[in-house]
């Protein structure tokens, strides 16, 4: 059995604390180290999670102002990756549920992941749609430019799974490490197309044309949230965040901005 990494510190605050300890005695280090590294909850989430995750953040520091919340969005995979290489994060949310067992199976998690939402993919289009995109078939056509994620982003699998089940096969000009690179693609003019999340589509409405698909309802992504096991003395915290994230008012930002 291969044994779980140790538990990760912050050492760069512990010495500081210490130094500040020396300077201003001990009085000035109960309030200096008393509550940093206690008070500041990070939350590395999958990028299409960045409003809804803001926004919840933003009523779990209402609700607990003696706390700060910090995200940090990007692929999941990519996220997974930094935590494994000893990132400084408490709460963990992918856009799927593979790579959330391969945090787990890393020993990297306190705990059971909770699925909190799901998510399919949809196809985005300059204004106008001017290739004339209506379907999912029309984007494997001679000369249509299309950006994807790559396979082994959330955002990526899912379209591969898409393409196999409808049996149509992407040459993509771009394959991108996150959904909104290639929304960012999409909007800058540099493709004709490109798959993004239901919710991403939707946050940009007026910058881009959505056509939706039934072929998307084959691949639906469900994201787990999971405290991290170096979360240490802020693992009620992170629990906290993930009760709201599950409960009713996490779930009604979700469900507004798109999710299932």
């Amino acid at each position: 059995m291969t044994a779980a990494p140790p538990r990760r510190t912050r050492p760069t605050i512990l010495r500081t604390c210490g130094i500040a300890a020396v300077a201003f005695l001990t009085i000035v280090t109960a309030s200096a180290c008393g509550t940093g590294t206690s008070d500041t909850l990070t939350v590395y989430a999958a990028a299409s999670l960045k409003d809804t995750f803001t926004r919840i953040g933003g009523v779990y520091e209402q609700h607990y102002p003696e706390r700060n919340v910090e995200f940090s969005f990007g692929g999941s995979n990519t996220l997974e990756q930094q935590i494994a290489s000893g990132a400084d994060a408490d709460v963990f949310a992918s856009a799927n549920e593979a790579v959330m067992q391969d945090a787990a199976a890393a020993g990297l998690t306190d705990g059971a992941p909770a699925t909190f939402t799901s998510n399919v993919l949809t196809i985005v289009t300059p204004p106008g749609n001017p290739a004339g995109i209506a379907t999912f078939a029309d984007l494997a056509r001679p000369g249509v430019s299309v950006v994807v994620c790559a396979p082994q982003v959330p955002c990526g699998d899912a379209a591969a799974r898409i393409e196999d089940g409808a049996g149509v096969q992407l040459s993509p000009v771009s394959e991108e490490n996150s959904v909104t690179d290639v929304l960012g693609k999409v909007i800058a003019g540099q493709a004709d197309a490109g798959l993004v999340y239901v919710t991403d589509a939707q946050s940009a409405v007026d910058r881009v044309e959505t056509v939706d698909f039934p072929e998307a309802d084959h691949a639906v992504n469900h994201y787990p949230i999971a405290v991290l096991d170096g979360a240490g003395d802020r693992a009620e915290a992170a629990r906290d965040f993930i009760g709201l994230v599950t409960g009713e008012q996490g779930q009604r930002i979700l469900h507004e901005a798109g999710f299932r």
